[in-house]
């Protein structure tokens, strides 16, 4: 079977697993999906990340609803603020993990990556630490939209408290990150 087949099996199977899913908006290790968890085998940057899902190439999986700044200069993108400090944290939150993917509608974004709300075997829901530490914002597209208003409200949370690339000071035309 191809990368391509094998790929798009998993995915469904992904998707077919995450349909029967109840998610509750406390985030809580609850309601942590049960499906198979998958070893994180590389970090690109702060919102997208691979697994070993059996295939030779592995499955390249970006968050739903965030968007980390740009970690790396690629094409006309520039290097963005907190890019690198958000692909250190999620680097550290990830390394030697296992996680389990839960889709929304859409499974598959326009450049081919899995789309997907993404937890620890611990419970913990990734997307949601990435924007409530202030290392992603909130990125709505529909019809991916399930955590929509609870990451809208910890955006708010992580502005409000000045947290990652939210906790900036100006002195004298100088930015200054704490």
């Amino acid at each position: 079977m191809t990368n391509f087949l094998k790929n798009l099996v998993y995915s469904l199977l992904i998707v077919v697993s995450s349909s029967c899913q109840i998610q509750d908006p406390g985030f809580s290790a609850a309601s942590q999906p049960q499906s198979e968890a998958f070893a994180v085998t590389k970090i690109v940057d702060g919102d997208t990340f691979w697994v070993n899902n059996g295939t030779e190439k592995g499955l390249k999986i970006r968050f739903i609803g965030v968007d980390a700044p740009e970690s790396r200069k690629m094409f006309k993108r520039q290097i963005g603020y907190y890019g690198k400090e958000a692909k250190l944290y999620l680097t550290e939150l990830l390394t030697d993990k296992k996680v389990r993917l839960v889709s929304d509608v859409d499974p598959f974004d326009q450049y081919g990556r899995t789309l997907s709300y993404v937890y620890l075997e611990d419970g913990t829901f990734v997307n949601a630490e990435l924007i409530k530490n202030g290392y992603a914002v909130l990125m709505t597209i529909p019809p991916n939209v399930a955590f929509a208003d609870d990451f809208l409200k910890l955006q708010i949370e992580a502005r409000e408290n000045k947290r990652g690339l939210w906790n900036e000071k100006v002195q004298d035309n100088i930015l200054v990150i704490d």
